[in-house]
């Protein structure tokens, strides 16, 4: 064999493992929490449900801008948004979609699939849930658990409570739907596209992205803007990843309790790990930037809900999300691989969320304690025991859902 053709052979191996395999779980976890480090060292940590709660204040805002400013709720939306294409929670979501995209595209597994007619009713019930928990949460999967626990806030481990047994509760309600529920299950097909036009449609989003990171670095007026150029980028890294392994953080919920295997669950504890020890390099005595501003406070993303909201949130997020199939993180990247059922989420995840938003806000709800207390942990216990309590918590989780793989104790029966 010729040295063109042993080149051409290890780059087309190269493209199969980066383009078209799917990733490993535990490298997934991995380069998920190397990532979610390296944008809170950007400049902050990443989330979902902002980008949802972004998008829906603007769809609100457009129906008030119909119905006029005295409908309800809609007295919240008298002045427009900040733009999709500035508001930093709104520019992760198009950054993570557009990632999912790609790797979709160039793995030869884009196309809009449709679900049954049953599935679509379930897919509006499931948003308006996921709006609901997460805000009650302080956030969703991400920003009320992973990032959460991952910033050391102790609220995430209230929605970690939630989200069991949500999920738990959404596994007994799909199993007896599956039993008694035959309504709704025509209206399922594919739209495929040629091989060819999914290849020029993740080129053509590389080329997006590439293009708008270099317009928010070339802006010279506001270091906020600039710092998008990152933000974009390291956010579609995320969504290609998470894409890539089919890195769902609701299935490392799910699946010890419906079928024993634990290797999501697994991977999660290990990414939490990653971004919990890096959030305290970042957060340890408040590094600064050039220009003054601290790198990472240490308050940012510890929300308000360590108490009933945070334990509620998660249980509405978690039974939401199993009638979805897929997390906040996990919807998003399904929407760009063309799942039309999360494609339909999304809108009544985002209303639900920016109403319940506007009204928390407007009421102070979190600032009054209405909803739990902020705590920082490292701030009570000190960085090496937070470390070393959130250590112990993943290793009882490791050791309850490993245990239940050989026992099958926990497995929720049909």
């Amino acid at each position: 064999m010729s040295e063109q053709s042993v080149f051409a052979e290890k780059a087309k191996g190269l493209y199969k493992a980066l383009c078209q395999s799917e990733w490993n779980a535990t490298v997934t976890g991995l380069v998920v929490g190397l990532l979610s480090v390296l944008i809170m060292a950007w400049w902050r940590p990443w989330g979902a449900v902002g980008a949802l709660r972004d998008w829906g204040d603007w769809i609100m805002y457009g129906i008030t801008s119909i119905l006029g400013t005295d409908a309800g709720f809609f007295g919240y939306y008298e002045e427009a948004p900040r733009s999709l294409l500035i508001s930093s929670g709104s520019v992760i979501g198009i950054g993570f979609v557009l990632g999912a995209f790609i790797s979709a595209c160039l793995g030869k597994e884009f196309a809009l699939r449709i679900p049954p007619y049953r599935e679509m009713v379930k897919a509006v019930i499931a948003g308006i849930l996921m709006g609901i928990g997460a805000t009650l949460a302080g956030g969703c999967n991400v920003g009320g658990f992973y990032n959460a626990i991952g910033n050391l806030g102790a609220n995430g481990f209230t929605m970690m409570i939630g989200l069991i047994f949500g999920v738990i509760l959404g596994l007994k309600l799909l199993y007896l739907e599956m039993e008694h529920i035959s309504w709704g299950d025509g209206g399922a097909k594919t739209i495929e596209f040629p091989i060819a036009v999914t290849y020029l449609l993740g080129i053509a989003a590389i080329l997006f992205l590439v293009f708008k990171s270099y317009g928010y670095a070339a802006n010279d007026d506001s270091d906020y803007i600039a710092s998008l150029s990152g933000v974009i980028l390291i956010a579609a890294a995320l969504g290609y990843a998470m894409q890539r392994g089919r890195w769902c953080m609701v299935q490392g919920f799910r699946e010890p309790h419906m079928t024993g295997d634990c290797t999501m669950a697994k991977s999660v504890m290990l990414s939490i790990l990653v971004v919990a020890i890096g959030a305290a390099v970042l957060k340890y005595e408040v590094p600064m930037r050039a220009e003054g501003e601290a790198v990472l406070a240490p308050i940012y993303y510890v929300r308000g809900t360590f108490g009933w909201a945070g334990i509620v949130g998660g249980f509405i997020f978690g039974l939401g999300a199993m009638f979805a199939g897929g997390c906040g993180s996990g919807t998003l990247w399904r929407v760009g691989e063309g799942q039309v059922k999360l494609i339909m989420v999304v809108p009544f995840f985002a209303i639900s969320s920016s109403i319940m938003t506007a009204w928390f806000k407007d009421y102070e709800y979190e600032a009054d304690g209405v909803l739990g207390k902020y705590v920082y942990m490292p701030d009570a216990l000190g960085y090496g025991p937070t470390l070393l309590i959130i250590a112990v918590i993943m290793l009882i989780w490791y050791l309850v859902v490993t245990w239940n793989e050989e026992t099958n104790k926990l497995i929720v029966p049909m």
